[in-house]
């Protein structure tokens, strides 16, 4: 009877062995299923040269197909349209006037937390390649090549993780995809999730395409915008005196591409246009000799139309001249971007990656091509303010979604880390995107947004003003030098050509949308004295 005692009992076997092999479970490694994040933003791409906002100009099929499998956003905006703040905004989820970078000059506070340090520390793999913009050495990123500020085109320099600087041979727009497909293929972990930001040079001034591109664009012709002669009437003073009108403040040998050896030739340019004579080799003398002879094919015949016919051109003829000089070479670039991502999109599908990563398509902000007769950016009109923003995320958001609701890039980094299940800062800024992605509307409860520009006076002379947006109004203030407010009516009037501040009509929604706009400042701690703060700062610097 003893002897049996000691019999195994099958049952107890069977519960030990259980425990053992649960115990080993939660000692051995699980896959971290947290989704990754692909992070492209562009410099200076305007919605109107992204063939799934409008395809008057342009086709991208690759970037559009982000928008086909994903959600498109018709009203994304930014929080101060000019490249480094933008960024910075990103980065930190904070406003201008709370980060500190509000204008291109103003060093980036370091000390700050950034949303790929988060990423880090909560586990990710990081990486960044292209251009930041600001800074040498961003926290929180385990590897990058950037370009040092704006960088070039071609044969473009970058800064390494080590801190030096080499030149790598070939197109900045191939480059920088080249270095992103080679981490993914080669440097990528393949148990850690992954955040990577892929940040494109292109399309930003002086706007000079792949060799190829150069010489096929060189041969289109371009729609004319329907506000490119615009007179400015029914506006105050900040679009009258503003300096980015492409007939009188484009530059024609860094941004037309006219040589400086032309307009020795020729003696006297009108209109005149104030410009270094090295700003075109800025670009061109990076260039080998074979480089050279590629673009120099479209070079010599641009010398020689500019040559022969500017001095016989009506003003008409010579905006219409210089408009289409800059289509062919924005565009050209930005053929270039679609091209590289969709190089990008392929790995994605072929690595088998595709289905657990969120992929977002962004620019820093909107562009000018030549409505209201403009280049560049600054203000706060819409399309400057409008910036494109694509999101894919299969499994999430349904194939072909449109959102209109007023979403910033103020946003970008809260969304980020609740996608990847991370805690945000509590002083970040933004909202989180996420009941627009998963469907879920009704959560959504913002309905107008806060903008604020500062860099003034500068290049551009576009003056300080900030603005409460909405669907359907626009409220501006401009200070510093004046005190003019505008008002545009969204829906009825999309080109914003007539102020409405003064119809008595718009009264109480003006007296509305001032109340909105003080909670607003108060709401993200704007105020006249940090005005005043930033003004008298601004002005020791220069």
């Amino acid at each position: 009877m003893l002897k049996n005692c000691f019999k195994p009992n099958v049952l107890t076997m069977l519960v030990s062995l259980a425990t053992v092999l649960v115990g080993n479970a939660q000692k051995s490694p699980t896959k971290d299923t947290r989704p990754n994040i692909i992070f492209i933003m562009s410099d200076d791409h305007a919605y109107q040269a992204i063939g799934s906002y409008d395809t008057t100009l342009l086709r991208t099929p690759h970037i559009d197909r982000i928008a086909k499998e994903g959600m498109i956003f018709t009203n994304a905006s930014v929080t101060n349209s000019i490249c480094a703040p933008s960024r910075a905004v990103i980065l930190t989820g904070k406003h201008s006037h709370i980060n500190g970078k509000i204008d291109n000059r103003t060093p980036f506070d370091t000390t700050q937390t950034t949303f790929p340090q988060l990423f880090k520390k909560a586990g990710y793999q990081t990486a960044l390649f292209g251009k930041l913009h600001f800074g040498n050495s961003p926290k929180g990123i385990d590897e990058f090549m950037i370009l040092p500020g704006q960088g070039y085109y071609l044969n473009p320099d970058f800064i390494t993780k080590k801190g030096d600087t080499v030149q790598v041979k070939g197109y900045a727009t191939d480059i920088i995809t080249d270095m992103t497909l080679n981490w993914l293929e080669n440097d990528r972990q393949r148990d850690k999730p992954f955040m990577l930001m892929y940040l494109h040079k292109a399309p930003h001034r002086p706007w000079w395409p792949r060799a190829d591109k150069f010489k096929e664009f060189y041969n289109k012709k371009f729609p004319i915008p329907e506000t490119l002669f615009d007179a400015y009437e029914n506006r105050g003073s900040a679009a009258k005196t503003a300096e980015m009108n492409i007939l009188y403040h484009m530059l024609y040998g860094h941004d037309s591409k006219v040589k400086p050896e032309t307009w020795d030739v020729m003696k006297a340019i009108e209109p005149k246009v104030q410009e270094r004579r090295d700003r075109f080799y800025d670009d061109y003398d990076r260039m080998d000799n074979e480089q050279k002879i590629a673009y120099d094919a479209v070079l010599n015949r641009i010398n020689e139309d500019f040559r022969r016919n500017w001095p016989n051109m009506t003003q008409r003829q010579k905006m219409e001249w210089k408009y289409q000089r800059y289509m062919q070479d924005y565009l050209g670039s930005v053929s270039s971007v679609d091209d590289n991502v969709g190089r990008v999109l392929t790995y994605l599908d072929d690595s088998g990656i595709a289905e657990n990563t969120i992929v977002v398509y962004t620019s820093d902000q909107g562009f000018y091509l030549g409505e209201h007769g403009w280049f560049d950016k600054r203000f706060v009109y819409e399309e400057s303010f409008k910036t494109p923003l694509l999101i894919r995320w299969p499994n999430v958001i349904g194939p072909g979604t449109t959102e209109d609701e007023m979403v910033q890039n103020l946003d970008f980094a809260q969304t980020f880390l609740a996608a990847a299940g991370i805690g945000a800062p509590a002083d970040m800024q933004g909202e989180n995107l996420m009941p627009l992605l998963e469907g879920e509307k009704e959560n959504w409860t913002r309905e107008a947004v806060y903008y604020h520009y500062y860099e003034y006076p500068s290049v551009h002379m576009v003056k300080r003003h900030y603005a409460i947006v909405t669907k359907k109004y626009k409220l501006i203030h401009f200070y510093y030098d004046v005190d003019e407010w505008e008002l545009y009516d969204r829906i009825n009037d999309p080109k914003e050509l007539k102020n409405r501040y003064d119809d008595p009509d718009y009264a109480e929604v003006i007296a509305q949308l001032k109340e909105e706009l003080l909670a607003l400042r108060v709401q993200y701690g704007d105020s006249e004295e940090l005005d005043q703060k930033y003004i008298e700062a601004y002005t020791l610097d220069r």
